[in-house]
């Protein structure tokens, strides 16, 4: 028998958006997948009936794919694929496997020798790159900035002097309600000519993305909104 293969599929970034960034082909494929491995199982099942492409969500199958994830269990969840089962992994937001702990799905699909497709659609660190007007050709993504202050701060430095040596744009992502705690941050510790760029709720309605000189930032009252957002740098 045949196995199955591990679809990669891409989920909004912003709230009722579906119609605008998910491609056709994504619906294409879905309805021959019934099994899931999703990072939270209530968003993913909400995300596939917002698509309408089952006459019922109910009899999918789904499994928790998250940090706290054993490797140890990933051979019972990609049991269906020894069956010839196709199965799909979502992420909470974007391209599974980008910032998200699909990676380790795919890894081991790759030690198993099993076929990985990765299908089109929005990713927000790509997104905010392509519209930041930085170093698009050389750029390094560091996840979350540390939580305490000084930490930060200090991070931060290295970071830009990586940035200046090397010309590379320095991305980060940060939790929604910590937005402006970053940003003051960001301000403090980054050098006055360092351009900096920060996309808010990207392909949003209320999407924000604006890149300028730390120093015209200080110039400039900046409240953000709780939305998701990603922070961009590069040294000049």
């Amino acid at each position: 028998m045949p196995t199955g293969k591990l679809y990669l599929i891409p989920t909004v970034i912003a709230e009722e958006t579906q119609h605008a960034v998910i491609p056709p082909h994504i619906r294409e494929a879905l309805p021959s997948i019934q099994h899931f491995l999703a990072e939270d199982v209530r968003t993913a099942r909400r995300y596939l009936s917002s698509l309408k492409v089952y006459p019922s969500i109910e009899p999918l199958k789904f499994e928790v794919l998250n940090k706290d994830t054993k490797p140890e269990s990933l051979k019972t969840f990609f049991q269906p694929i020894t069956e010839g089962k196709d199965i799909g992994v979502l992420s909470e937001s974007g391209c599974p496997g980008v910032a998200d702990p699909g990676a380790l799905a795919v890894k081991y699909a790759h030690e198993n020798d099993i076929h990985v497709v990765p299908l089109v659609g929005p990713s927000s660190l790509l997104l905010a790159l392509m519209a930041s007007g930085l170093n698009g050709q050389r750029f390094a993504f560091h996840g979350y900035l540390p939580i305490d202050g000084k930490d930060a701060a200090a991070v931060i430095r290295t970071f830009e002097k990586e940035s200046h040596t090397k010309n590379q744009t320095q991305i980060f992502i940060e939790t929604p309600y910590r937005n402006n705690s970053i940003m003051t941050t960001l301000l403090k510790n980054l050098q006055d000519n360092t351009l900096l760029c920060v996309a808010v709720n990207v392909t949003g309605e209320d999407e924000r993305i604006k890149t300028l000189p730390v120093k015209k930032w200080k110039t400039m009252k900046t409240e953000f909104p709780k939305s998701p957002a990603v922070f961009l740098f590069l040294a000049q």
